[in-house]
């Protein structure tokens, strides 16, 4: 059984494949955390169910290990949940009061019900099961069963509390614009560490995800216990550890200027918080991650096609002839879906003017998008088209007839950001004029992909027309209406994929990826500064989930120079696109540029689908290497990038993973026959020399 309650011990035991999560219910009616790990019986945690406590300061040290911590009594360490009764009451009393197991979309999920000692008001704790990926998702359901409104002061997903380890090393992600998903790590001192957004969506700066071990784990070896929210607004992850040498990771939505009012008889469900155990080391957290990800989160399970996108080749000179001869390239090259980025629509021939204004430029396309659109079609490829709808230029048509939708403060300066202010989406005529412009553009003409962006934090957070007690709820709000809005659209339009992009990877979460095919990780597409990206974005989203470029060498980010094969492979190990300027390509570049798409194509199943082994970072001799390999391990592809070679120093011999260890392999384009326990063991040399060398290398069982 997945779930188990033992009446004898008032302990919930949750089984999972290869872990085992377990909670009872103290003698207060509180669910008591008791073990997180490695499989064990409910006997063994059983006597763990006890009151703790070290003087009338710490009364309940017991608390502190609390499922999910509601604020009242003598509570002092991270709530999950703090409300405010209509007749003043700031102080939960909250007690077990039953609990069933269901059906959550054929997954089992245990449902837990508490209720207050003297409020009309109930919390459903719910624990959806992913045995095989030994993930558990965790939500509540916050209802209002009386007659007059309760506030939300801060309400969390979930708590996930540590086992006691020698130490407590949490590593995470940080990053800015360019710069997204790069790597650290702490060891927790008393205190919190907090991870957090408050700009209005998921951001760049942090990740909604986190990991934690005893600083001894490696990326094959070693526990590791882990979480991911998702959420696409504000949020916070707290990791607090106390004097007692407790250690409980929060998360939910942030409470920061953010309240909600829950009136008679409404409920309120928070984001999910899926959260796992790996006895495999981070690389066996990734691979659970990206397994669940294809399994329970992607709306689709697609192969993702190559795409090209025009931006930086014409950036807003957008007209149907410019568009139509690198679709033609495009086309050469064995690209399989054309995207036009910004500048098709409105008065927009830079950025300070006509976003919002959502019609085709009949300038720039006198005969519509359908001359495009049938020409792209004619080629061989699919269509798609960016559009950035939650956002508008003050010089739009939109914005001068409804200068009123914009989030603002009536006696405050309307701050623009790229020229841009934010559409309030919870005004149902905002949200209704996007669904009809989209619903518009999806019925009159044959797209595939739409490359949905979003360049602008939220500031001056006021709401027209909005109650004055309930201002604070636009952060919620406004993730509520994208999401409503994406939902819509995907019902409608079955058959078009999505892109999650907001100013480069500053909205990528679990959240979006209910809706969302592929993400854009960053605006930087320097080939180099990517392996960093990449790597970072791998220990928690899935490569199928990742779209990456090709482009113009020297970059124009950095002005970095590197071949084109670096750039392609670079590119080839997420979802491929192309962003170069191929009016300007040689006949010799684009000959070469259709040897790698062919060559991507021929491995992308191992890419988007096989298991990926994080071989070697840049931290280790300038060396990063990844393989993906096919379930039996039978077929594999390894990428391998060399930054630079100081004093010709000879590199490691690199060793595989997940083979079968008696079979032979061999490596294309490389002579000779290895079993698959000398890749594993002994390793194979690596031929990179001098500054940014790159190969791949398909590797399989022979016949």
């Amino acid at each position: 059984m997945t779930i188990q309650y033992q009446e004898q011990h008032r302990v919930f035991a949750i089984q999972t494949h290869h872990s085992t999560y377990l909670f009872g219910i103290n003698d207060q009616g509180s669910l008591q955390h008791l073990y997180w790990g490695q499989p064990v019986g409910v006997e063994d945690a059983a006597r763990l169910l006890q009151p703790r406590s070290h003087s009338s300061f710490d009364a309940e040290v017991h608390s502190e290990v609390e499922e999910y911590s509601f604020w009242g009594g003598v509570k002092y360490s991270e709530p999950s949940l703090k409300v405010r009764m209509s007749d003043g009451v700031r102080d939960l009393s909250v007690r077990y009061a039953g609990h069933e197991t269901v059906e959550r979309d054929g997954r089992q999920a245990l449902v837990i019900t508490t209720k207050d000692d003297v409020y009309p008001f109930e919390v459903q704790l719910e624990y959806r099961v992913i045995p095989e990926h030994d993930l558990i998702e965790r939500t509540a359901r916050i209802m209002n069963r009386g007659e007059t409104d309760i506030v939300l002061e801060n309400v969390q997903s979930a708590a996930w509390v540590m086992p006691y380890l020698a130490d407590y090393r949490l590593t995470h992600v940080t990053g800015k614009w360019s710069g997204e998903f790069q790597l650290r790590n702490t060891f927790l001192s008393e205190g919190k560490k907090v991870l957090e957004s408050r700009r209005g969506f998921t951001d760049s700066h942090a990740n909604p995800w986190f990991a934690m071990d005893n600083g001894q784990a490696t990326e094959s070896e070693g526990q590791v216990w882990f979480g991911a929210l998702a959420w696409s607004g504000n949020w916070r992850i707290t990791a607090e550890r106390t004097v007692f040498d407790h250690v409980r990771v929060t998360g939910g939505i942030h409470d920061f200027d953010s309240e909600w009012v829950l009136g008679a008889g409404e409920t309120f469900d928070t984001p999910c918080f899926v959260g796992g155990y790996s006895s495999g080391g981070f690389g066996g957290m990734s691979r659970q991650l990206h397994r669940y990800q294809y399994s329970d989160v992607l709306p689709s399970g697609e192969t993702r096609p190559v795409l090209y996108n025009s931006w930086e080749a014409t950036y807003f000179d957008v007209n149907a002839t410019d568009q139509m001869a690198l679709a033609e390239r495009a086309a050469h090259m064995g690209v399989e879906l054309f995207v036009v980025d910004d500048g098709w629509f409105g008065q927009r021939n830079h950025d300070r003017a006509g976003l919002g204004d959502w019609y085709v430029n009949r300038e720039k396309f006198p005969n519509g998008l359908s001359e495009l659109i049938d020409k792209v079609h004619e080629l061989g490829m699919e269509f798609g088209i960016w559009v950035e709808p939650e956002a508008v230029n003050p010089d739009s048509d939109l914005y001068r007839e409804h200068p009123d939708w914009v989030y603002h403060f009536a006696t405050r300066e309307r701050s623009e950001l790229r020229n841009q202010l934010l559409l309030n989406m919870s005004k149902p005529e905002v949200k209704a004029y996007i669904l009809q412009f989209m619903t518009d553009l999806l019925e009159k003409h044959d797209i595939k992909f739409i490359k949905w962006d979003m360049n602008r934090t939220v500031t001056e957070p006021g709401m027209k027309d909005h109650p004055l007690h309930r201002q604070k709820e636009i952060w919620i709000r406004h993730v509520q209406s994208l999401y409503e809005i994406w939902a819509e659209l995907r019902r409608k339009f079955p058959h078009v994929a999505f892109e999650t992009c907001a100013g480069g990877g500053a909205r990528i979460d679990l959240g979006i990826f209910r809706y969302a095919d592929q993400a854009w990780p960053s605006d930087n597409t320097d080939a180099f500064d990517r392996l960093s990206i990449q790597e970072g974005f791998s220990y928690s989203y899935a490569p199928r989930m990742m779209t990456c470029w090709v482009t113009e060498s020297p970059t124009g980010m950095n002005k970095r120079e590197v071949s084109l094969k670096y750039r392609f492979h670079s590119a080839m190990m997420g979802t491929l696109g192309i962003g170069a300027n191929l009016n300007e390509w040689s006949d010799e570049l684009m000959e070469q540029s259709a040897a790698y798409v062919s060559q991507y194509k021929s491995i992308r199943h191992l890419v988007q689908f096989g298991s990926q082994y994080r071989l070697s970072s840049l931290q280790h001799k300038g060396v990063t290497a990844v393989q993906y390999g096919s379930e039996d391990g039978s077929d594999n592809v390894l990428f391998a990038f060399l930054h630079s070679q100081k004093l010709g120093e000879p590199l490691p011999r690199l060793r595989l993973t997940g083979l079968q260890a008696d079979q032979p392999y061999a490596i294309e384009g490389v002579e000779g026959e290895w079993s698959g326990r000398a890749l594993m063991n002994i390793g194979i040399e690596l031929p990179l020399r001098g500054d940014f060398d790159s190969l791949v290398y398909r590797i399989q069982i022979q016949e």
